[in-house]
This record gives structure tokens, C-alpha cells and sequence, in this order.
């Protein structure tokens, strides 16, 4: 049986970390899949549990020199605080060789210099903490990477500073008659380890922050619920709430569990689930989330799902699986890292012996000096980083606007389609027939609509709740029938208040030799623009007629305007017949209409669009949509429809806006942009910043500061997509 397991990872400092663990723990027998993220310090593992289990996990990563335990709220805030406190620590050993440094310029000349903080035994004595304590981390990650036949960002650290330190160590006690005059680089151990740290710390302060939004949504469930007992109200913790319980939800409550209204009424905020900006009226009957806020009623609950089922807890899954998984673009990155080090060490070498026979007629220390700066400026961690970032934020950003994708490389994907398809039915239209017109002709139309309602009250037909719900909206009294005939395919036949009602199709009148002819030039006008019409007969007599649709959502005309100014060509597949999808596809503004198709139709209308080599989206709600959303290359589900649909979709759109589409499609776009940029950082970085060193122009200790800051600068830049307006 295949077991999934996430473990928080410590220890990884560059991409090469990453990219190790993922490899070894492939090669494992009985692993079956492993995708290890650098941006969350994160390795998801799934593995047969016939062969493997946990700790064999975690005894591998633990082999190759990381610490691992099943994944923990928590672990993240320790290794942050630990780099705090490296960092502040070594930042208070660095300060006097900052201020010595003030005696090799000349600019900096006129700044007195305690003469004690020249000393080389003085600063011997406050490099030596810095070298092996401070240092300890690094060269136990070296010491693994090197165990392991690999190399990563420590094996750069650890010889750069090693040099430097045990050079000055050898010169500090080997020519003491010049004590006051040697050329030492104990300060450029002490500067890089302290930048270093300082730029992990801001690191991972920054991946902290990127995590904000899936943490809030751990944090916004609520701990306790007010449960119903035979014996009275109790307090229990939602931990302990079995599917059947009924809870009861105050003003101003967050709700305990996904559940069903079996009383009260209410307005409740889904805006943290779904982005909905308005808050959602719930009544009896209506199905209400987890961790969503009722605001100005009381609510009796049925609890229908609990712990990880429910939706908040599957919402949370769902951005972790895309976190955690890798886009396209990344295999690039992580194919350069593997070869990152070993070159970088091949060049700090030539460096070496270049300068050392070529430049400065055999001087040992400025040799060696052109080599360490070599060896720090080099990172791959820019390069590491410079995707997974970018996934993680536009992930937890897509999440507050309520749109889930399911997997990384979906973010990547969806820019590139230049076809969306999208049903009619539940997606382009509401999915609910609405009343859109009524005529009546001697009778009033108050009493006319009272009378059909009344004869449609017992109903169960869609139309027949339409009509129900359009009297009620308007605070009508609507008398119940005294006798109901109902007959399938054609309408209804009532009695109410001592007339005779009979509503329905024109079958249904000519049956009954009910004269229709007066309205025909209207049923027809109304048929060529997709509605649908109810004649109503009363007394024998033709009464009227009512004409109902199933209308455009609200932002249908906007949202394909939008893509088609995205360069998107939109048409609709569906089930409904040629009339009312044209009529639906006018009103959208939509020129392309395949009407009558069946599910495996509509899949192979998309294959044909394949074949063509177009790149295909489909959106869609309904069990009938799920074939093709599984035949498109990415499929969009509106979080409104059927489960099957959700489950075959690639990117849910959680609230069901059609807009919402137009904002997975941009922010797709504005991710591949950002990740775009921070490749390009990277590579220009390492392409500038290593010739340049090489020449001389840049000293260990600055190389030091812009290697911490190239990867401070790709958080950074990711960040951004927090705040991007869609």
C-alpha cells in the first residue's frame, strides 16, 4: 500500500541540499515518488509501506547530515530563532574587525582605531568562535556533502573561510618578529560568516512570511464547539465533533465544522474560503464551511464532515500539494545545480594559480585571497530558489483570492493555453431557472402569478420552483392546491381556490383544445432567445404565459472579454440545444457554439483542438464536464458544481465567479513572469559577479555580503506576487 508522508527538513542551504535528498531517496527501494522543496524546507516522500517506513525515511535524510521528523507546525520558528541568534552573536565578535578596517583605507583614516583590534592575537582570539562555533553548521554540512560524494554551498563556505583563517593562523605564528605589519584575513572569515547568516536570517524570514496565508487558515479554526445534547448545551472541542452532531452557531462565531442549516437564518463571511467579497445569506437546507463567520443570526448546525475532510483542511492540502511540487521551468535550475560547485571550486583553483604565478610574482596571500572571493561570491542558492519562491507565494496568494491549484506545474501551464472552452449550464449561467417575463391577459398579473405558484407548490420540477421562489421573493401568500395532477413531459394540473389551473407545454393545451394561436408570434420570439415557456390555462381558458431562463452570470459578459484581451479564443460546448446556446453565446459574447454534444463529445471536440496544436482550458461544473476537463490540458472546475467535476479539475475556482478565471489566467501569467526574473538574476549574477572577482575588483568580505544578498534579493522579488492586483 502506498503511504505519502511530509517531513520538515533543517540543514538544507542551497539548492545542491535539495537536490541530494531527492536523488538518494529515489534511488530507495520502495520509494515511489519525492519532491523536496527548498522554499518551504519541506520533502514529501510517497513510499510502499510494505517495504519502508517512517523512520527508514528519516534515518536516509538523516544519513546524508539533515535532521527530519514528520511535518509539525512549529519547526520553522526554531531554525529562525537559532539564525537570530548565530547571527547576533557573530555580528558582536565582527564589529571590532569592521572597525580595524577603518586603518587600511584612506578615506577611513582619520577614525582613531584602537590599537588592541590590530593585534593579531586579539583578533585571532575573536575569529577563532566565529571559525568553529559560529561555523560548526557549515562544516557539518560540508563534511555530509562531502561524505556523500556531492558538493553544495557549505563546501564553498567552509573552504573559502578555512583558507583564510588557517593562512593568517600560520602567518600570526610564524613571523611574530612583524607582528603589527601582517598581512592577515581573519576579518574577511569574520564578515562572511556574519553576512551569511544575516542573509539566511532575512531568508527565512521571508519564506516565513510567504507562509502567512496557509497559516492563518490553520489558525482561523475555531477550538471549541456549542454542541447539542440530550442533557443540554455543551462546550467540546471540534477535534472531538462525529459527522451527525448538532452544533449551534452565535453571532459573531467562526463555525466549529463543515455542516448543514437545519435551523436559523443568517449572513455568513466565506470571503477567507472563497474571496467572495460579500457575505453568503444561509438558511435552512444551505450548506455552510468551516472556519467562515456567521455574522448577524443563529445558526443550528448538522455537522456533515469533520477533521481532514472537511473543506478548509482539504483547501490547506491542496495549496501545500502546489507548494510543494515543482513547475517545469525548474528542472533547468536543478540541473545547474548539480554542476554548480564542482566548477566553481575548478575556477577558484585556475584563480589561484593564475594570480599566484601570473599577477603577483608568487605573494601566497593575495593569491589565496582571489580564490576565497571566488569561492564566496559563487551560490547556487539564487538559482534554488528562484522557482519554488515564486510557486509558494502566487500559491498562497491564488488561495485568498479562492482559487486552488492543484499542483505547481499548473501555475506554468495555464499561461501557455490559447483555447478556453466553457460549458453552458452552472458556468456561464447561473445553473437556476429564473421567471424573466410574464403575460397575462384579463387576468391581473398579481392573481395569475398566486395561482400558478399555488398550483405549482407540490411540484418538484425546476420550473416549478422558479415560479415558487419569484412569489415568495416578492412576500406573496400563496394558498396551497386542493387537488394535483402531476404529468411528466408536459406540465401540471391543479385545483386552487375553485378554479382549475393547468400549466405547461403547448402539447399540453392542444390536449385539452386550448386555443394558443394569440400568443404563438410571442413563444416564438421568446424560443429564438433561449427561454423557456410555461403556458398557463385557467378555467379552460388560456390565461397567459410565463417565460423563464436560466440567466448570464452576472460577470459572463466581462470575464470573456477579458480573455479574449488576453488573447484567449472562447467558445462554448454543451448539452443544451442550437437555440438556447446561441442565444446564451450572443448575450456573452462568444462568437463559437458546439450545442447538443454529449460528454464524450465534448472530449473529443477538444482532442480535435489538440491535434491542431492548439492548448486547450476547459472550464466546467457538472458530471457531465468531467470527461473533458480530464481530456484538456488544464482543467478548470467551479467550486459551485459537482465533485466529480472538482476532482477531474487541475485549478478550482472556489466561489464559481467567472472572473475567477481571468485571475488564475493573470496570476499564471504575473508567477512565470516573477520566476522569469529571478532566473535571470541569478544567472546574471553568478555570469558577472565570478569574472569580476576573478580580476580582483571585488574582496572576500564584499563578495560575502552580495552572495547573502542574491538570495535575499529572489525572496524578495517573489514576495511581490503577495500584493499583485489581478
Amino acid at each position: 500500500m502506498t503511504t505519502r508522508q511530509t517531513y520538515q527538513v533543517t540543514g538544507m542551504t542551497c539548492a545542491a541540499c535539495a537536490s541530494r535528498i531527492e536523488k538518494i531517496l529515489t534511488k530507495t527501494s520502495g520509494v515511489i515518488d519525492v519532491q523536496v522543496s527548498l522554499a518551504t524546507n519541506k520533502a514529501r516522500v510517497s513510499y510502499d509501506d510494505q517495504q519502508l517506513d517512517d523512520q527508514a525515511i528519516i534515518a536516509k535524510i538523516e544519513k546524508l547530515g539533515y535532521q527530519a521528523k514528520p511535518e509539525e507546525e512549529g519547526n520553522a520558528h526554531s531554525e529562525k530563532d537559532d539564525l537570530f541568534r548565530r547571527f547576533f552573536i557573530s555580528c558582536i565578535l565582527t564589529i571590532p574587525f569592521l572597525w580595524a578596517m577603518a586603518a587600511h583605507f584612506s578615506l577611513s583614516s582619520f577614525i582613531w582605531v584602537p590599537p588592541l583590534f590590530l593585534h593579531p592575537y586579539f583578533q585571532l582570539a575573536l575569529a577563532f568562535p566565529i571559525q568553529f562555533w559560529i561555523g560548526y553548521p557549515f562544516y557539518v554540512g560540508a563534511w555530509n556533502a562531502v561524505k556523500n560524494r556531492s558538493a553544495n554551498m557549505d563546501v564553498l563556505v567552509v573552504l573559502s573561510t578555512s583558507a583564510a583563517f588557517f593562512y593568517s593562523h600560520y602567518v600570526t605564528f610564524n613571523a611574530s618578529y612583524a607582528l603589527p605589519h601582517l598581512s592577515l584575513y581573519y576579518e574577511t572569515c569574520a564578515v562572511i560568516f556574519t553576512f551569511l547568516l544575516l542573509g539566511k536570517y532575512l531568508e527565512a524570514m521571508a519564506k516565513d512570511r510567504s507562509r502567512n496565508a496557509i497559516r492563518k487558515l490553520h489558525h482561523l479554526q475555531p477550538k471549541v464547539a456549542n454542541v447539542v445534547r440530550p442533557t443540554g448545551m455543551m462546550t467540546v472541542p471540534v477535534s472531538q465533533l462525529v459527522v451527525g452532531d448538532i452544533f449551534i452557531v452565535k453571532p459573531g462565531e467562526r463555525i466549529p465544522t463543515d455542516g448543514l442549516v437545519i435551523e436559523g437564518q443568517s449572513t455568513v463571511d466565506q470571503s477567507i474560503f472563497t474571496g467572495e467579497s460579500l457575505p453568503v445569506e444561509k438558511g435552512s437546507g444551505q450548506t455552510v464551511i468551516g472556519a467562515t463567520l456567521n455574522q448577524n443570526g443563529w445558526l443550528k448546525v448538522k455537522t456533515t464532515k469533520v477533521g481532514n475532510e472537511t473543506a478548509l483542511t482539504q483547501v490547506i492540502k491542496t495549496v501545500e500539494e502546489a507548494q510543494m511540487s515543482k513547475a517545469p521551468i525548474q528542472r533547468m535550475a536543478d540541473e545547474m545545480t548539480d554542476i554548480f560547485v564542482p566548477i566553481i571550486i575548478t575556477i577558484a583553483v585556475i584563480s589561484f594559480l593564475a594570480w599566484y604565478y601570473l599577477f603577483t610574482m608568487q605573494d601566497f596571500g593575495q593569491s589565496l585571497e582571489k580564490a576565497i572571493a571566488v569561492l564566496i561570491i559563487a551560490c547556487p542558492c539564487a538559482l534554488g530558489l528562484a522557482t519554488p519562491m515564486s510557486i509558494l507565494v502566487a500559491s498562497g496568494r491564488a488561495a485568498q483570492l479562492g482559487i486552488l491549484f492543484k499542483q505547481g506545474k499548473f501555475l506554468e501551464t495555464l499561461q501557455k493555453v490559447d483555447t478556453v472552452i466553457l460549458d453552458k449550464t452552472g458556468t456561464l449561467t447561473k445553473g437556476k431557472h429564473e421567471v424573466i417575463d410574464i403575460h397575462t391577459g384579463s387576468w391581473p398579473k398579481e392573481e395569475f402569478m398566486r395561482l400558478v405558484a399555488a398550483a405549482e407548490t407540490t411540484s418538484e420540477h425546476p420550473l416549478a420552483t422558479a415560479i415558487v421562489t419569484y412569489m415568495k421573493n416578492r412576500g406573496a401568500t400563496i394558498p396551497a392546491p386542493t387537488d394535483f395532477t402531476p404529468l411528466p413531459g408536459y406540465g401540471i394540473m391543479a385545483s386552487v381556490h375553485g378554479h382549475s389551473v393547468i400549466a405547461g407545454s403547448a402539447k399540453l393545451m392542444k390536449s385539452h383544445r386550448i386555443d394558443v394561436s394569440p400568443v404563438q408570434e410571442r413563444i416564438l420570439a421568446h424560443a429564438a432567445e433561449g427561454k423557456i415557456i410555461m403556458l398557463v390555462a385557467i378555467d379552460n381558458q388560456l390565461a397567459g404565459y410565463i417565460a423563464l431562463s436560466d440567466p448570464l452570470k452576472e460577470d459572463a459578459e466581462l470575464a470573456v472579454r477579458q480573455l479574449k484581451r488576453l488573447g484567449k479564443d472562447v467558445l462554448i460546448i454543451t448539452g443544451d440545444n442550437e437555440q438556447t446556446a446561441s442565444s446564451i453565446a450572443k448575450q456573452a459574447g462568444i462568437q463559437r457554439v458546439h450545442a447538443g454534444a454529449l460528454p464524450a463529445e465534448k472530449a473529443q471536440i477538444i482532442f480535435e483542438l489538440q491535434k491542431r496544436g492548439r492548448t486547450v482550458a476547459m472550464v466546467g461544473d457538472g458530471i457531465n464536464d468531467a470527461p473533458a476537463l480530464m481530456a484538456s490540458n488544464i482543467g478548470i472546475a467551479l467550486g459551485t458544481g459537482a465533485d466529480i467535476s472538482k476532482d477531474s479539475a487541475d485549478v478550482l475556482i472556489m466561489h464559481g465567479e467567472l472572473m475567477g478565471i481571468v485571475q488564475a489566467f493573470l496570476l499564471s501569467q504575473q508567477t512565470m513572469k516573477n520566476i522569469r526574473q529571478n532566473l535571470f538574476w541569478a544567472l546574471l549574477y553568478n555570469t558577472v559577479a565570478i569574472p569580476a572577482t576573478m580580476i580582483g575588483f571585488l574582496a572576500p568580505w564584499v563578495a560575502g555580503i552580495a552572495m547573502a544578498f542574491s538570495s535575499l534579493s529572489v525572496v524578495l522579488n517573489a514576495l511581490r506576487l503577495r500584493g499583485t492586483r489581478l
